[in-house]
């Protein structure tokens, strides 16, 4: 599979394309990004990696944190997790409240905001140095010590992060969050503010994409675990995009509002995309069509 060749051939393709999609702007310096940087990169578990475009420029991995954090605390808790958070898709944007007041504060899956805060929650009550801890696993995964948070958007995401605050005290008053809110939310936004390029995100997803087997040949996650990541990241990764993912890409993928989608075939590769600009569900309008073309294209896909 000449993969460089199909790489360049879809950046070129793509960046034709007009960019319909725009930056998120709730968080103001998210907005500040240029829209038509465009990266793709391919760590193929088994052969050379491969690169396109902008996949060396960093960006806010926003919600694509929330596999690390969810990673973490079940591998820290084990299915003590579950009882907490459920696993089923949401069919809602990531930051919706209606659906956890009647369900009694328990979020429908780990990664809508609602479910990412009580994985931070567990991790703020288990973690010695939370914040810290936390960073020092996702260098670990992607075998760089460079990976750092963006303090911009951490001072971005508080100032303008109502809706979570909201959600946080939901989940407060249904005795689903144990620690203080504004300790969690700190927590949280830090986390969503983890700066890293397609290439850095590419590597620190390998884990997932290898039975938990990262890089280094550690073992940060069960087997067993990363097979359930995964079924996550397939169900629920893309909000209410989820099946239109499915359906025309075919991997277990996570999305974030700073422009990044990483997916994955298990036990052959992950490919992570970057572009800024967002479409209506709030998701890199440039990266849906790339994976949707490269899978095609490969003729890979889980189905």
């Amino acid at each position: 599979m000449n993969y460089k060749q199909i790489l360049t051939n879809i950046h070129r393709e793509v960046s034709a394309l007009k960019n319909t999609g725009e930056v998120a702007s709730y968080i103001p310096e998210l907005a500040k990004v240029d829209k038509d940087h465009f990266g793709i990169y391919l760590n193929n578990i088994h052969g050379d990696n491969f690169e396109a475009g902008d996949a060396d420029v960093t960006f806010s991995i926003q919600s694509i944190s929330k596999v690390f954090s969810l990673a973490m605390a079940f591998a820290n808790q084990g299915n003590k997790l579950w009882e907490r958070v459920d696993v089923e898709p949401s069919g809602n944007p990531f930051n919706y409240l209606s659906l956890l007041e009647r369900e009694k504060g328990i979020p429908r899956n780990p990664l809508i905001n609602s479910g990412a805060i009580v994985v931070a929650d567990c991790l703020v009550s288990t973690l010695k140095n939370p914040k810290e801890d936390f960073l020092q696993f996702v260098r670990d995964l992607a075998n760089d010590q460079s990976i750092n948070f963006d303090k911009n958007v951490v001072a971005s995401e508080k100032k303008t992060g109502f809706r979570n605050y909201a959600i946080a005290n939901l989940l407060k008053s249904f005795d689903n969050l144990h620690n203080s809110v504004e300790d969690v939310l700190d927590f949280y936004f830090h986390q969503c503010a983890i700066a890293m390029n397609c290439k850095q995100l590419s590597n620190a997803f390998f884990a997932f994409a290898n039975r938990g087997k990262c890089m280094q040949n550690n073992t940060p996650i069960k087997p067993n675990q990363a097979k359930r990541i995964n079924a996550i990241m397939l169900t629920c990764g893309f909000y209410d995009e989820a099946g239109e993912f499915a359906f025309e890409v075919g991997l277990p993928g996570k999305s974030g509002v700073g422009g990044g989608i990483v997916a994955l075939l298990p036990n052959e590769y992950v490919i992570t995309t970057w572009s800024p600009a967002l479409n209506e569900k709030g998701n890199s309008y440039y990266g849906m069509q790339a994976l949707e073309r490269f899978t095609t294209e490969t003729n890979s896909s889980i189905f």
